[in-house]
């Protein structure tokens, strides 16, 4: 970030207060010897000086202009005296939150959604701040809400369909990591240092929430399935091998058949088995 502010030096404020006394002394003497012709523009000037006295607090800063040209940022703390001519115009360098409200776009994928952020930031550059951009507290608002914009539409939401890709809910770290930069390209023109920017609320938005559950809970219900089918069939396999290696039984192609039907029935399905018993023959 190119950095255009100049920071100012200031005289001691406490020193100043010390002329002023003097020049006090000076006026009471006037007085005293009733000399009035010069104690009307003494204390003018007097009077004039004070106008220069200024506190900066920490993490403050006074941008000083003088009849329309910068000349510099008074950013060491105290109390401290300014050409009185000067206009100073008071920015806060201390580190800010922004919770934006959660705003309704699309995904990559069309998909209405609402997303919010939290952004925390922080004027590193006084003079891009007050003259580079107009009300740069507004502009640091606008920008964040296009920014979270343009990111809603570089990913999708979920990434239901195709596993390895990055979404807005499971990218973590990643997704973060690209809004902090996108507003960092936005708010350099202001002078601002992006310290923070995380997603703070994702949902899908209202009029596709239910059927958007509904899709997530049958995407849920066909993985389980499918873990489900796949331990059966290794089940049945070690079964069959086992009969077979210690010759329990000699299965034919019918029998195995009818074996594999019958233990992928009760091993599959979502109620319990009921078992029935068999008093004839292995043939009956």
């Amino acid at each position: 970030m190119n950095n255009l502010e100049k920071e100012k030096t200031a005289i001691n404020g406490y020193l100043m207060l010390f002329v002023l006394l003097g020049i006090v002394l000076i006026c009471i003497k006037f007085i005293v010897e009733k000399e009035l012709v010069l104690l009307i523009p003494i204390i003018f000037i007097s009077l004039f000086m004070l106008i220069g006295l200024t506190i900066v607090n920490p993490n403050d800063s006074r941008v000083l202009v003088l009849f329309g040209k910068y000349k510099g940022t008074l950013k060491s703390n105290g109390f401290k005296w300014v050409n009185p001519f000067m206009a100073r115009k008071k920015v806060t360098l201390k580190a800010r939150n922004f919770d934006s409200t959660p705003i309704k776009v699309n995904d990559k994928l069309g998909n209405p959604i609402m997303i919010g952020m939290v952004l925390v930031w922080k004027v590193q550059d006084t003079f891009k701040a007050l003259f580079e951009v107009d009300q740069y507290e507004t502009f640091v608002k606008i920008q964040s809400e296009s920014a979270l914009r343009k990111l809603a539409g570089i990913y999708p939401y979920d990434n239901m369909d195709h596993e390895h890709e990055i979404s807005l809910r499971s990218g973590g770290e990643e997704v973060n990591h690209q809004l902090e930069n996108e507003l960092r390209e936005r708010l350099e023109i202001a002078g601002i240092e992006v310290l923070e920017a995380r997603i703070s609320s994702l949902a899908y938005s209202s009029e596709i929430a239910g059927a958007m559950l509904q899709r997530q809970q049958a995407i849920a219900v066909v993985s389980a399935r499918q873990k489900i089918v796949e331990g059966a069939v290794g089940m049945v396999e070690m079964a069959l091998n086992q009969l077979s290696e210690k010759q329990i039984i000699e299965l034919d192609d019918d029998k195995k058949a009818a074996m594999v039907s019958n233990l992928m029935v009760v091993l599959c399905s979502d109620k319990s088995a009921s078992p029935v018993i068999n008093t004839g023959t292995l043939h009956q």
